[in-house]
Parts: structure tokens; C-alpha cells; sequence
């Protein structure tokens, strides 16, 4: 059904393909920009991969004019800074983001410093808070996962007052998310899961909440269907570039989806599992999300019934019965699941990544706190969030 209004924004340039890498020094040149800040981890550099960045900067105008490598898993307000430090030091004039989740919003956060001076990040903190354009800023992702290449979103820790803060700006959009198989070839198998799963929850998240529409569904669809006819293959052949490329577009499409749909209880549940027992985010949102389809079920059935064709093709949705797709959709869901638990080892259950049954109430507390819980179908109270927390572990 059309819904009487929606909107839908995606400004990011998008550009996929086996070797798409080396349009970078094109993309900067277009941008304006000439002497890039490069900003990366230790475990990207470690693997090579910053030099396949630089060898496609060869015999162009574009010089590096400082590279930061210090991004831990979880970034916060003095990596910034560090970040903004290089930036100057370097007479850097754009930014190049080489890696995961982390490393992006470090990217963005940086880049509101630089542009608009200080290092006072807390006062651009909140929604809409970002006056004016930024800097260039090039993302070229190393996981296959979070979507942030396309998201207008940054999360920064404070670690001085023990919060973490969220951006969000239509402003904070990269201007070029570059999609190259080789930046995800050397992920490990569960990572590799780990990640797409994450991208997988986005989309179905998207195709089910209270904000999606037409466009979301699309690109929520799209990602399904090539997650789950690429994952599996790629698990069992890392070198597998078809797969991989599939599996970058499919976050990519994802992010893109959720961005302007938004997730549910699922990522509500997720955040809180992470924050308080660092669970890895999409180790928990594989534990959460069938859970989540369950809990939804009656207020969404429709939509999680098309969710059948995605997840198991048109034969199967074609030779299903209407009403009982959505219990066909969560069964298809299971089962693929469990693939992926046997070529990776992903866990499914919270007992199996080592989170303490004795966290579970406190896990539902924080939920209930997390904003995307205001795009959920089904409404959710404590002795809700802490009965779905035992049946998931």
C-alpha cells in the first residue's frame, strides 16, 4: 500500500566494481580537493590495505597529505581530536575514510572539527546541529556491514562523561562511498557473517518499520536477496570477489534503506547487549532477529510475508499460502541462520557468545531507552523486552 506521504533522500555517489578503487583521484579531483587526510585503524593498515589506497593514487595530482591510524573499535572525542591535529598539520584539504563503522564516524566527526574549527564536538552533538556543508569526505568501506558509507549518522564516545554521542546531519552524508571487493577480501569467515548479518537486519528491520515506504522497501529487498544468495559462498570461498562485491552493494543498499526507514527492537536490544556486555553488534543482531520478526508478527504480518520472496525466492513465495508466509519467512530466516552457524560459527543464542543470564534485566532496561524503539510496529514494556531476552538466550 502507498503511504499518503514519506520521504526518501540519498545524496551519496555511489560507485561498485572490481577495481572502482582506482577512481579515487578522479572522485577527489571532482570534489575540488587534491591533498586528502587518510583515516584508518591499525588492523586495515596491518592487512595492506592502505596501500592498495595509495597504489591508486599513483601517477595522479592527489598526494596524501597525512595519514591517521589510530582508530580503536570504539571511537571517541580524543581520537577526533587526534584525527583534526593530522588534518591541520597535514595542510589537508578532504577526507578519506578506509575501514569499518568506527573509522567512518571517527571520518565524520573529524571532519565537522576541521571544517567549522575547535574541537568541541559536544556542541554539534543532537540532530540538525551541523550549519553548512563539510569538507570532502570519500568513504571506502573495509566491512560489509554497517551501511555508514550512506548514512547521515556518527556515534562518538565521551569518555569524560561516560556517554556516547550521536550526530546526525544530512550535512554528515559522505559525498562518494567507493565499493571495491579487494578492502573486504581478507575478513575472516565470522566477521565476514558477522557483518552481513548486521547489513541483513538493517534491511528487514527497514521493510517493517513504521517508517518505511516504497523506496526503503526496494533497496530493503534487494539487499535480502543478495545476502542471502551470496553469504553462504563467500563463507566457503573468502576469495570469492562476486560474492564479496554483492556483499558490499548489499550493505550499501541496506544502509541506504534503514537510513530512511529506520530499525526496531532488534538494534534497540542490540545497542543495550553492547553497551553493557560488548556483544559484537552483529553477533547480536543474528541472536535478536528472528526474535524480533516473532514479536512483530501480528502487527506487521504483510510485510514480513514478503519478506518470503527475498529470503527464499519466487517458487517458494509463489507456493505459499498468503496468510502463513510471514511464519514461512521467519522459518526461511532460521534456516539460513544455521548455514551460516555451521561455515562460521556464528553464534544464535546468548548463551553461546557469553553473555550472563544475570544481564538480561538489566540488557531490557537500557532497550527500552534506545531510540528505535519509536519505529517499532509492536510497542514494548520490560517484562516484554526481558521475556523475548530469555527466549533468545
Amino acid at each position: 500500500m502507498m503511504p499518503s506521504y514519506f520521504e526518501f533522500h540519498c545524496p551519496v555517489k555511489i560507485v561498485c566494481g572490481y577495481k572502482a578503487l582506482e577512481n579515487l583521484p578522479y572522485e577527489l579531483k571532482r570534489l575540488g580537493a587534491s591533498r586528502p587526510l587518510l583515516i584508518t585503524d591499525l588492523g586495515v593498515a596491518k592487512a595492506g590495505l592502505v596501500n592498495t589506497v595509495t597504489a591508486a593514487l599513483q601517477d595522479s595530482e592527489v598526494l596524501i597529505g597525512a595519514v591517521y591510524d589510530q582508530v580503536p573499535a570504539d571511537s571517541s572525542v580524543t581520537v577526533v581530536r587526534e584525527g583534526a591535529a593530522a588534518y591541520r598539520q597535514g595542510g589537508c584539504d578532504s577526507v578519506v575514510a578506509v575501514g569499518g563503522g568506527s573509522v567512518i564516524d571517527t571520518a565524520k566527526a573529524v571532519n565537522i572539527v576541521v571544517t567549522h574549527g575547535g574541537d568541541d564536538l559536544l556542541r554539534f552533538s543532537g540532530a540538525d546541529r551541523i550549519q553548512g556543508p563539510l569538507r570532502p569526505l570519500i568513504v571506502i568501506p573495509t566491512t560489509a556491514g554497517t551501511g555508514s558509507e550512506v548514512t547521515l549518522v556518527a556515534v562518538i564516545a565521551h569518555r569524560r562523561k561516560n556517554v556516547k554521542m550521536a550526530f546526525a546531519s544530512s550535512h554528515l552524508y559522505p559525498d562518494v562511498a567507493i565499493l571495491d571487493p579487494r578492502m573486504t577480501a581478507s575478513l575472516p569467515a565470522k566477521l565476514t557473517a558477522a557483518t552481513a548479518i548486521d547489513a541483513l537486519t538493517h534491511a528487514v528491520e527497514a521493510a517493517i518499520s513504521l517508517q518505511k515506504n516504497p523506496l526503503s522497501d526496494a533497496y530493503a529487498a534487494t539487499a535480502i536477496r543478495l545476502i542471502v544468495e551470496n553469504l553462504p559462498a563467500v563463507l566457503r570461498d573468502g576469495s570469492n570477489t562476486q560474492g564479496r562485491l554483492a556483499l558490499a552493494g548489499a550493505a550499501c543498499f541496506a544502509g541506504i534503506a534503514f537510513s530512511n526507514a529506520m530499525v526496531g527492537m532488534v538494534h534497540a536490544l542490540g545497542h543495550a547487549a553492547g553497551a553493557l556486555c560488548h556483544l559484537h553488534h552483529g553477533t547480536a543482531m543474528n541472536i535478536f532477529l528472528p526474535h524480533g520478526l516473532e514479536y512483530n508478527l501480528e502487527k506487521r504480518r504483510e510485510a514480513i510475508g514478503e519478506l518470503l520472496l527475498p529470503l527464499a525466492g519466487s517458487d517458494v513465495y509463489a507456493q505459499t499460502p498468503a496468510l502463513v508466509r510471514a511464519e514461512k519467512a521467519i522459518e526461511t530466516l532460521r534456516r539460513f541462520q544455521e548455514e551460516v552457524h555451521k561455515l562460521s560459527g556464528l553464534p544464535t543464542r546468548l548463551r553461546d557468545a557469553d553473555v550472563p543470564q544475570t544481564m538480561l534485566e538489566s540488557i531490557a532496561r537500557t532497550a527500552l531507552d534506545d531510540g528505535a524503539l519509536l519505529f517499532n510496529p509492536e510497542d514494548m514494556t520490560l517484562e516484554e523486552a526481558l521475556y523475548v531476552l530469555q527466549k533468545a538466550y
